[in-house]
């Protein structure tokens, strides 16, 4: 009898080699820009992919990984026996998590597939987890159930510098409406139910500093950190992310605040400028 391997896909925003020495298998998702196909995070780097997204005449688009892909990866890795966990993106926003489910039906391995409801770092809440309990010999409904502490235990913010990118790419989920807002808005949503809902929205980013400070002091009270990830999308937002990185340490003193540029396959969407804000907490 196998182990318990651990599937995801590119929306985590996980470097290779964490993958690789957690032993996830990741399949990543398709973005085509100016023409070209590349696999997310693996043929085109997040860096590279906001160069290309700023000189382009058009929007990216996305698409999700084949049935057929999810397929083989299954029956590879339950060749030995191993049972599948394979965590995914929150279906509101993508079929990844259908393709993955009509793939476990089809496999012959045993495949349980989740939908984290969340995308980027708070995504990789779950899969770390996940692989964690895995490694030491949990069993599969036990990390299930973990799963879903985790996932009410997760908030997950993002904040945008344009709308164009979600509402052509149509991910603007229930977040309508934000359309139409003043040039300079920047707004913010979260993504507690899995798909975009609007919070509020800010005309700077001092303000959209001073948001998140009140915020997440009130959420935070009595609570223990976890994670805390800022993810952002190139531009402007690299500053402001780092402000709100000093901001949360002050007022936490939590010291292991993540920051990053998010995946390509995420930009596309969220746009250039845009910042994710997440965390765990118990």
């Amino acid at each position: 009898m196998g182990s318990i391997k651990i599937v995801t896909d590119s929306a985590l925003d996980m470097t290779s080699d964490e993958l690789q020495k957690l032993g996830i298998t990741m399949v990543p998702l398709t973005v085509l820009i100016d023409g070209k196909t590349y696999l997310d995070t693996v043929d085109i780097s997040a860096e590279a992919f906001l160069d290309k997204m700023a000189a382009a005449g058009e929007l990216p688009k996305t698409s999700q990984p084949p049935v057929g892909r999810f397929l083989d990866v299954y029956n590879d890795l339950g060749a030995d026996g191993s049972q599948i966990i394979s965590i995914h993106m929150t279906g509101e926003m993508s079929g990844t998590y259908q393709a993955a489910r009509q793939a476990a039906e089809m496999s012959s391995s045993d495949v349980t597939v989740v939908d984290s409801r969340y995308i980027s770092k708070a995504l990789s809440y779950q899969v770390l987890e996940a692989a964690q309990m895995a490694s030491s010999g949990r069993s599969v409904e036990n990390i299930i159930a973990r799963l879903d502490e985790i996932r009410a235990e997760t908030k997950l913010y993002i904040m945008v510098d344009t709308l164009e990118n979600l509402v052509k790419g149509g991910r603007i989920g229930r977040a309508k409406g934000f359309i139409g807002s003043l040039l300079n808005i920047k707004p913010i949503a979260d993504l507690d139910i899995g798909a975009l809902s609007p919070v509020t929205k800010v005309r700077s980013h001092t303000k959209a500093l001073r948001f998140f400070a009140d915020q997440l002091s009130e959420e935070l009270k009595g609570k223990e950190l976890v994670h805390f990830s800022i993810m952002h999308a190139g531009r402007n937002s690299a500053a402001f992310s780092e402000k709100l990185k000093e901001e949360v340490e002050r007022m936490t003193g939590f010291g292991q605040v993540e920051i990053g540029i998010t995946a390509p396959i995420i930009s596309a969407h969220a746009g250039p400028g845009a910042v994710g804000v997440m965390y765990q907490a118990k």
